[in-house]
């Protein structure tokens, strides 16, 4: 059983680790290895266990135990997402996706919403010098 988007495999076999921990155990040394970068959105408990034939309980423990651990973060009907490493790092991403959804909302394409970001940091450190 392999899930494409996130190219995690569980082994079935007799003597392999219970699916809830393989599934934990490859995420979080994704996210840590930047293979799954901060912000990163997850699938569905739903969506990922139907694409590994794995109950969905299955998948939610394992998403419990990456949220406990700080691996992953939930944010309601958003979803659940990669989480920052540390604290700043966390800020950031936070910040970065509420700016990106503000971009979204108010119309802007990719580009219009990059480069006011860019002018804005350009700005901001170009002051602090």
């Amino acid at each position: 059983m392999t899930s494409t988007n996130l190219k995690i495999a569980i082994d079935g076999s007799a003597g392999s680790a219970a699916p809830y921990e393989q599934l934990r155990a490859q995420i979080a040394d994704r996210a840590r290895s930047g293979k799954l970068p901060a912000g990163f959105k997850l699938p569905t408990v739903r969506g990922l266990a139907e694409e590994l034939g794995l109950a969905a309980n299955t998948v939610a423990k394992a998403y419990r135990a990456l949220e406990a651990d700080g691996v992953i973060e939930t944010r309601g009907r958003n979803g659940t997402f990669v989480a920052a490493a540390e604290g700043a790092s966390r800020e950031a991403a936070s910040a970065a996706q509420a700016y990106a959804e503000r971009a979204h909302r108010l119309g802007l394409t990719q580009a219009e919403a990059v480069e006011a970001a860019t002018e804005a940091l350009r700005a901001r450190y170009a002051a602090a010098k």
